[in-house]
């Protein structure tokens, strides 16, 4: 693997850590700095979105102030094709109120196509797919 192809899968790692920061902390205003303009999404949560402004709108509509989030990745699977790479992740989400233990955890398993941007590399596929889900 050349040191281009390694830089590349770093900055697609760190890429997956910004996202989970972005929505674990909920800000919308900055999903430029994760999302392609054209993302597609598709999750059992929102179902299917298509443009980060849909994106957006769905995730300010959906936000409960009141539940926190803590999104952990692993796993991240990285294939590098020029300006273009797929990944395939496992990820726990757990939902809980300040101070408190989660009242609902999420297993997911998140797969998705990245494009190199003048700006970075930027989701513009991404898929969660429900593994399991703990509510209490």
């Amino acid at each position: 693997m050349n040191t281009e192809v390694l830089l590349d899968r770093i900055e697609i790692v760190d890429l997956f850590s910004r996202l989970n920061r972005l929505l674990d902390e909920k800000r919308w205003d900055n999903a430029h700095t994760v999302f392609d303009r054209d993302i597609s999404v598709s999750s059992p949560r929102n179902g299917e979105l298509n443009g980060i402004d849909e994106l957006v709108a769905v995730m300010r509509k959906a936000e409960d102030p009141d539940e926190l989030t803590q999104h952990v990745t692993t796993d991240l699977l990285v294939d590098v094709d020029g300006d273009k790479a797929t990944t395939s992740a496992n990820s726990v989400t757990y939902f809980f109120r300040a101070g408190q233990a989660p009242h609902r955890t999420a297993g997911l398993r998140l797969d998705g196509v990245v494009v190199r941007t003048p700006d970075g590399w930027r989701l513009r596929e991404y898929r969660t797919t429900l593994v399991w889900l703990n509510e209490r």
